[in-house]
């Protein structure tokens, strides 16, 4: 099994790390979210296994479930929320040159991060 990073809004795990591309498994609780971030050296494709999300994408709220996907574009504002009482489960796969925690910006965070 591969080691989970627990975060105020849920947990990850990171299923490859390579060049140009990482992948990560991403669990938010119910009615948690993500900071409203973006990237300077990464874009990001997210897959929902299961459960609800409201994402975010720059001025865009757009609803997802199990089996859908969106793209969001390098330097575009997101994030991700569970509005459901089930955990979100998707999965983030990162393409670009960089991928350190160094490369975003908040602009909002429920936890103090911003």
């Amino acid at each position: 099994m591969y080691e989970e990073d627990h975060r105020p809004w849920g947990h990850f795990c990171v299923l490859e790390d390579a060049p140009g591309h990482k992948v990560k498994r991403i669990v938010v609780k119910p009615g948690q979210r993500l900071s409203l971030q973006k990237h300077g050296r990464r874009r990001e494709h997210w897959f929902i296994l299961e459960g609800e999300a409201i994402v975010t994408r720059v001025n865009e709220e757009i609803p997802l479930s199990a089996g859908q996907a969106i793209d969001i574009p390098e330097g575009a504002w997101h994030r991700i929320k569970n509005p459901g009482g089930a955990p979100l489960i998707f999965i983030e796969v990162q393409t670009g040159d960089y991928f350190g925690e160094d490369d975003i910006t908040r602009a909002e965070d429920d936890y103090g991060r911003a």
